[in-house]
């Protein structure tokens, strides 16, 4: 019977090519403990805890992700990991020296931790997974990726589904659930600077601000941080700051502009003669007496937000003020015939306005 050390178990089948091992491990408290390998193209080294126990591995991962360094401190050679992640074995292989102890599909959270274990202790989630994990939902539908923030020392680059960007900024993280992530204001930036579409931009912005993020903050972060892609994000933060709540708001000043008529009033609050609430329109026309409100099937979906509809045309009617209703997809599918719309209802609401 052959016997080695911990730091030779990993070359166990040099050793012995059939039957059993047996080698003495000081992590283990020095307990003597068997080791097999099975001849043929699996070599598969079956020993200890782990292996009498598949869920005793997983218990010392996070949720099924573990580092091979780690694994070497549970007693699975290196070697054993990296066969186990071949084509038809239980593992795969994440990012470098990273592993799923299952071979499905990885859930987000899984490839959150892994990019946190690939990168280090000081490693920070920023860019669309932190906006994500704060509440925001206005992100584009890409291939899901982890962007990290690091210190500018570290010398770790990017690989597979993970950015790496260094640093002399490094926020302080906001933990959630065992993931540090960067304040929203920052991780809202940082994806907005690696985004190539105003309309994109623009999404995630407004719905910051409407999640609370004030545009002063917005307006410092995109100041204290590097200039490099910060052309389109300033730019709708000025759009936004001119008066529009969301992307789409966004959209409908776009179109305005083609449309040749005078500037309306950007989310002014109408009150009848008594002083009464009326609505808050997008736009407001005031020569014309015209409301334009850019209205979401999302918003109207529900029957408590189609009565509040209701109501809201019932008081414009009542006030004697006309209304336009669009669909924000139109904004953007069909914005030369949004804007005919427009003129023509305005001109419409002009001349009854004037003989009144």
């Amino acid at each position: 019977m052959a016997f080695a050390t911990c730091g030779e178990l990993s070359n166990a089948q040099r050793v012995i090519h059939s039957g059993a091992g047996v080698a003495s491990c000081p992590q283990f408290g020095g307990r003597r403990w068997r080791a097999t390998v099975r001849n043929g193209d699996d070599h598969d080294v079956k020993s200890g805890e782990w292996a009498r126990d598949p869920e005793w591995l997983y218990r010392h991962s996070r949720g099924g992700v573990i580092t091979v360094a780690r694994l070497g401190e549970l007693g699975v050679p290196s070697m054993t990991c990296y066969r186990r992640c071949r084509p038809g074995k239980p593992w795969q292989r994440l990012l470098p020296g990273v592993l799923l102890l299952h071979s499905g599909t990885p859930t987000r959270r899984q490839l959150v931790d892994a990019a946190l274990l690939y990168a280090g202790p000081d490693a920070v989630v920023t860019g669309a997974a932190s906006c994500r994990r704060q509440g925001l939902r206005a992100l584009p539908d890409h291939p899901f990726r982890v962007h990290l923030l690091v210190p500018l020392e570290h010398k770790i680059g990017g690989s597979g589904h993970v950015i790496v960007e260094r640093t002399i900024r490094m926020p302080q993280p906001i933990v959630e659930a065992g993931v540090p992530m960067a304040p929203l204001v920052r991780s809202v930036l940082d994806e907005s600077r690696r985004l190539g579409s105003r309309r994109d931009v623009s999404s995630l912005l407004s719905d910051a601000v409407q999640c609370g993020v004030s545009l002063s903050e917005l307006f410092a972060e995109l100041d204290a941080g590097s200039s490099r892609g910060t052309a389109i994000p300033r730019e709708a933060l000025h759009r936004i700051a001119d008066g529009a709540r969301s992307a789409a708001e966004v959209d409908a000043m776009t179109v305005w502009r083609t449309s040749g008529l005078p500037e309306p009033l950007w989310n002014h609050e109408l009150r009848d003669e008594n002083g009464e609430y009326i609505a808050t329109p997008d736009g407001y026309f005031v020569a014309a007496r015209l409301a334009w409100e850019i209205d979401s099937y999302d918003f109207h979906f529900g029957k408590q937000q189609y009565a509040a509809t209701v109501a809201r045309n019932a008081r414009y009617a009542a006030a004697g003020i006309a209304v336009l209703q669009t669909l924000p997809s139109r904004l953007r599918t069909e914005p030369k015939r949004v804007a005919d719309e427009l003129v023509a209802v305005h001109q419409a609401a002009l001349a009854r306005s004037g003989a009144a």
